[in-house]
């Protein structure tokens, strides 16, 4: 068995090498786009990511949510060192009450687009306190009263918990100088761009000196879909080029996914196809009806159009021939007893209804010769009608005869369907015929047939992909490499 040669090496080295930067730099963008949406995710379970990624994202901490949460753990170091009922402590929950009052009325959340936690802040808040207003919530609860020394652990553990991480989502988002939000992603993404860039430049020039007629855009685009690798924007598509890469680095089969794409891209052309080539030769069938092309053949009359013969040959006729000779020396000898057996039957019928044989028929013997009679006169006709049939075509002058009479049916028939009209209704018979063959079956035959035809198609490539290779006079089977 004869392997495909695989790619020299370094060449498959490489491939391989670039496919996997192309997987690295997609990795980095699809990270990219998700970290906005889901920076509550990473703050929550990595807030290391959250420290590294937010100034490429221009996210700061939100001054005022900041300060809020800064002031309260000013209050637990205070509540540490003086206790919680020293005047310092108390003049820290006024301020953390006046903090939430003004948290409640400007929303700080809006501009991050983090309404929703604030919103999910403040219903524990009402649920914990068990009022209705949030800010009333959120003053009792930073109350001497309320935060007394027996809750003290418990009521800002509960804080701590539930309330501070989604007053800690809430951020602030730089704008850039051309206004819109900072993003300084680019400055990760330019290396690998300035890498894929290089390539596909080395790679133009190398197909240019391969193919003196290419021009440079038909070099790049020879691998077009390298484009969206340096493009910056849209960067999500640069998935195409990297299963691609990946595909032709041996690292990802999509033969599979291929054959299905291209066997459901045939079968839609296919069935367009079929009905655009059935429904053509039907109408070119109509139009040829409608222009009395059948009378024209019924009458053999020259036609405006002139008729095409390829071979000086009457197709027709010739087949007739050749369906008459058949009949006579092949099928009629074989089905003689039957026409016999019928000629026979009929005969003895005829006798029986004979007035005064029923008489007769009593007499002995009368009904043996009856049979005898009737068998050797269906035998006689049948013999002496082959006979004729067969020596009227053998004999010259009767060949001649029978196509004179062949003609004359012929132009009889014509002139008779000329003088009485009726080709007007066959034409127009024979044309809704087609039109309703149309509607019927050319639906049908680009729905259902084209789906046995891709399933036989794909079955003799499957037999097909064994072929015997005759190699120094030895047959070897050799399977097809993809």
């Amino acid at each position: 068995m004869t392997k495909k040669k695989s790619p020299k090496q370094p060449n498959l080295f490489f491939e391989r090498l670039m496919a996997l930067i192309a997987t690295v730099n997609l990795g980095l963008v699809l990270f990219d786009l998700s970290y906005v949406p889901w920076r509550d995710f990473y703050l929550r379970n990595f807030p290391q990511i959250t420290q590294i990624y937010d100034p490429v994202k221009g996210i700061e901490d939100h001054r005022e949510t900041k300060n809020y949460l800064n002031s309260v753990d000013a209050l637990q170091e205070q509540v540490s060192q003086t206790g919680l009922t020293s005047p310092e402590a108390k003049a820290k929950l006024e301020e953390l009450d006046r903090l939430s009052s003004e948290m409640v009325d400007t929303n700080p959340f809006a501009a991050a687009n983090k309404s929703g936690n604030f919103e999910k802040a403040k219903n524990q808040m009402r649920d914990r306190i068990g009022e209705e207003s949030a800010k009333e919530s959120f003053s009792q609860f930073w109350s001497p009263e309320y935060l007394s020394p027996q809750r003290w652990n418990e009521e800002i553990d509960f804080f701590n918990r539930q309330i501070r991480p989604l007053i800690a989502s809430n951020y602030f988002r730089r704008i850039g100088e051309n206004g819109d939000l900072l993003d300084n992603f680019w400055v990760i993404d330019l290396p690998f761009v300035l890498l894929f860039g290089a390539e596909l430049l080395a790679r133009s020039f190398y197909l240019r000196r391969r193919h003196p007629s290419f021009t440079w855009i038909n070099a790049i685009l020879w691998r077009w879909y390298d484009l969206f690798l340096i493009l910056p924007f849209g960067r999500w598509l640069r998935i195409l080029p990297v299963i691609i890469r990946l595909d032709q680095a041996r690292l990802l089969n999509l033969q599979p996914l291929q054959q299905q794409i291209n066997q459901s891209i045939l079968a839609n052309f296919a069935e367009d196809l079929t009905e655009i080539v059935v429904v053509r030769v039907i109408n070119q069938i109509q139009g040829s009806i409608r222009r009395g092309d059948l009378t024209s053949w019924l009458t053999q009359k020259e036609n405006l159009r002139p008729y095409i013969d390829i071979n000086n040959t009457n197709e027709v006729e010739a087949i007739a021939g050749i369906v008459v000779q058949t009949l006579v020396y092949q099928v009629l000898p074989k089905i003689q007893p039957e026409i016999i057996a019928i000629l026979r039957h009929n005969i003895a019928t005829a006798i029986n209804q004979t007035p005064g044989y029923r008489n007769l028929h009593n007499l002995p013997g009368i009904g043996d010769m009856q049979n005898q009679l009737s068998e050797q006169l269906a035998t006689q006709i049948t013999a002496n009608l082959y006979s004729a049939v067969t020596t009227a075509m053998e004999d010259p002058v009767g060949a001649k005869l029978s196509n004179q009479l062949a003609e004359s049916f012929t132009k009889a028939l014509g002139e008779e369907v000329q003088q009485k009209h009726v080709i007007g209704e066959i034409q127009s018979l024979m044309s809704d015929f087609l039109e309703e063959v149309k509607l019927n079956y050319v639906q049908r035959l680009s729905q259902e047939d084209i789906d046995q035809i891709m399933e036989q198609t794909k079955q003799l490539r499957t037999k097909s992909s064994v072929r015997p290779l005759v190699d120094q006079g030895t047959v070897l089977p050799v399977k097809k490499q993809s």
